[in-house]
């Protein structure tokens, strides 16, 4: 027998129930909210209060949110600037070999440029130089120091000639060819040269030792004035080489003067000037074959013959000269 049908079952009237409490709440969220509008309409500071208690309520959590992301940000940055760190140190040295090699090249053009302005100065002085060489070889193996200069009569290199470079007196020309010539060096043991100290008139004969230094004979024998760190210069003595150009330093006292250093070391020295004998006597004495005699006035002594005959002039330079020159 089938159940009446104006009876329903208790599921039935759950869900019923469960149907109206919705809608209940739904109207009656729907009525709450739209009395808060009315209310934020017409009276807009009345829930403040109510916003400042929420957000009090929310900023720890909202502090604690914010440190995690500023804590999180920091590491990856750490960790991304630590990576970058390494490529950025490897980048810094590389351009510091770079910059070692660019300040290599640097000092090297500042040290060509201050010895090519050196020659310049020598070949803008008073005398005007013969002609601007290079050094091309030496006796290594010998027991003479000669060395072999690029220049030669063609660019009016004679025997006898000074050569010097920025920082003294090298030597004087031994021989010369057409393109070449041979230079008889300060230090070679036949090599004499008259020297004064720089500060004073104490003059001396600067003799080769054939070891790369000087020995430096007093004139005046005595008391020694030498002091170790003293400069010579040439004297002029002799008319060879002009006054004023450095020689040596002395290093070493000895009773009769002292051990010297050369001041222009020819090893280290690349770029020469041939300069021209300082007095006229000289380059006569220099130029005049030894089988060829000179003029008869320079024969005789006569004063109207030439300046080195004059006893009251410049002291003649043969007996300097000759002698040195028949040597080489």
């Amino acid at each position: 027998m089938a159940p009446p049908t104006g009876r329903r079952s208790s599921s039935n009237r759950k869900a019923q129930l469960g149907l109206f409490a919705g809608y209940f709440l739904a109207g009656l969220g729907a009525l709450i909210g739209a009395l808060l509008l009315i209310i934020s309409v017409f009276r807009p500071d009345a829930f403040s209060g109510l916003r400042s208690m929420a957000v009090d309520v929310t900023s720890p959590a909202g502090e604690l949110g914010a440190a995690g992301r500023t804590g999180t940000r920091t590491v990856l940055e750490s960790i991304a600037g630590y990576y970058r760190a390494g490529s950025r140190n490897a980048q810094l040295q590389r351009e510091m070999q770079i910059a070692r090699v660019r300040l290599a090249e640097a000092e090297a053009v500042a040290t060509e440029n201050r010895r090519l302005k050196a020659v310049l100065g020598l070949d803008s002085g008073e005398t005007g130089p013969v002609a601007v060489a290079r050094l091309i070889g030496s006796t290594a193996s010998s027991a003479r120091r000669i060395a072999y200069l690029s220049a030669g009569r063609r660019d009016g290199v004679r025997p006898g000639m000074p050569v010097t470079s920025p920082l003294g007196l090298v030597g004087r020309v031994l021989e010369a060819g057409t393109t070449s010539s041979r230079v008889l060096l300060l230090t070679d043991s036949e090599s004499m040269v008259p020297v004064r100290r720089a500060i004073d008139d104490v003059v001396a004969f600067a003799e080769g030792r054939a070891d790369g230094s000087l020995r430096l004979r007093l004139i005046n024998l005595g008391i020694n004035p030498i002091e170790v760190g003293d400069v010579f210069v040439t004297s002029g003595a002799g008319g060879l080489f002009r006054p004023g150009v450095a020689v040596a330093m002395a290093t070493e006292l000895t009773d009769d003067g002292a051990i010297a250093q050369l001041l222009s070391n020819p090893a280290a020295t690349d770029v020469v000037v041939v300069e021209p004998i300082w007095q006229a006597a000289a380059v006569t004495a220099i130029a005049s074959p030894p089988d060829q005699p000179l003029e008869e006035g320079a024969q005789s002594g006569d004063p109207a013959g030439d300046p080195a005959g004059d006893p009251a002039g410049a002291p003649t330079s043969e007996p300097d000269v000759a002698p040195e020159a028949e040597a080489g």
